[in-house]
């Protein structure tokens, strides 16, 4: 494929850092230029490490999933040193977002991390972005257990959660007493109390205590998990909830991301884009966990739930290319769901995200598999003729209908 040079850069400047900067990432130690690499990546499955072969067979046996989460907080707590990704990134895989530099745009979703207590220690595995939460103002228990199911054959996870948390206050004594790493973008996710009379205003909460610590801020409306909270994607709920929230962190310069269903219906997207251009929000993350079941073979297929995982992946990346085709580059889109290679990354990027996140993936093949991602991806980019993260967004639309409809 013949090299697709880049548009004039847009207004929100997702691109490629400055020299000076790639400059000092190329200097580093353990530094290999991307035309070291080629894409290996014919199976989507987590290479064989210390992770999959160990970890991941005892982590399994524990009685329920989330038993297995709060042992994985535990080793990062405990191992968060010995676990850190050493090898400096490859500077094809740097970008840029909301004027911040980023050495790779992968990132963890929301969900691992719920209550602040390892964002740092997931930082140093290797990630771009680190998203915390969802944060409710109030402390709330979630749904009834079980509520997370591992799907092994399916590569995938249904989860019930109900947005457990230790509540706003909890978190903002975390966050006080630790400070992010400087080179991953800290998010945080917010979200209404199941209970809550006003949900808008529980955003409105989260977002004036927390805007000071975050790097950016999520207006999470999507779960499936909370009753009612979908609702909030409709035009005139999610108008009403955007410009409440800027108005409260107004002149505090901290981007305003809306985390939205993968499972959304073309005029549901029509009306989302038209509130988020409308409003001006910094971005939108595509998506959450999906209401839809496609084919499964796992045990805990007829779970209630969210499904997330590798059967979400072509469901999101549809749902990434039909957003990216109204939003044309007004605001980025981070790409969420299914990833669990570089060439599910390529094909996001290639779709419209600008960024990614993922989350059920780690939980199958580890802190090892960061790094296999970013390998194969920068393996991925140099094979299929992109010199850099932003020449690949959007390329499916710049291939099909030229530069300028991106």
């Amino acid at each position: 494929m013949d090299t697709i040079t880049d548009p004039p850069s847009p207004t929100w400047t997702v691109g490629t850092p400055d020299v000076r900067r790639a400059e000092s990432i190329g200097s580093r130690p353990n530094q290999l230029p991307c035309d070291q690499h080629s894409a290996m990546n014919e199976h989507r499955e987590p290479k064989s490490n210390w992770y999959t072969s160990f970890a991941y067979p005892l982590l399994s046996h524990l009685p329920n999933r989330e038993h297995a989460n709060e042992v994985a907080k535990l080793g990062l707590k405990l191992f968060g040193g010995i676990l850190a990704d050493r090898n400096a990134d490859q500077p094809c895989l740097s970008t840029s977002i909301w004027g911040r530099a980023l050495s790779n745009p992968i990132g963890l979703a929301a969900g691992f991390d719920k209550d602040a207590e390892v964002f740092r220690e997931i930082g140093k595995i290797g990630f771009g972005i680190v998203e915390i939460g969802t944060v409710t103002p109030k402390p709330q228990a979630g749904n009834p257990k079980p509520r997370v199911f591992s799907l092994e054959d399916d590569y995938a996870a249904i989860n019930r959660m109900g947005f457990p948390s230790s509540g706003l206050d909890a978190v903002k004594r975390r966050l006080e007493s630790r400070t992010p790493l400087p080179n991953t973008l800290l998010g945080i996710n917010i979200g209404a109390n199941k209970d809550s009379e006003d949900r808008t205003r529980d955003y409105v909460v989260c977002a004036m205590e927390l805007a000071r610590f975050a790097d950016y801020l999520v207006c999470n409306v999507s779960s499936p998990n909370t009753p009612g909270l979908r609702n909030l994607q409709g035009k005139e709920h999610l108008s009403t909830l955007v410009r409440r929230v800027q108005d409260s962190i107004s002149g505090k310069n901290v981007p305003l991301v809306v985390k939205i269903a993968p499972d959304v219906t073309d005029e549901d997207i029509d009306d989302i884009v038209s509130v988020g251009r409308d409003a001006k929000i910094d971005g939108l993350i595509v998506g959450n966990t999906t209401i839809s079941r496609p084919r499964l073979t796992s045990k805990h297929k007829g779970e209630a739930g969210g499904l997330s995982g590798a059967p979400l992946a072509k469901i999101s990346t549809e749902a990434i290319k039909k957003v990216a085709t109204r939003v044309e580059r007004a605001f980025p889109i981070i790409g969420c769901g299914g990833i669990r290679s570089g060439e599910d990354a390529l094909e996001k990027l290639k779709a419209g995200a600008s960024c990614l996140q993922l989350y059920t993936s780690l939980m199958y093949g580890g802190p090892p598999l960061v790094r296999q991602i970013k390998d194969e991806l920068a393996g991925l980019l140099m094979d299929h003729g992109f010199a850099s993260v932003s020449q690949a967004v959007g390329a499916d639309f710049k291939a099909a209908y030229g530069q300028a409809s991106v």
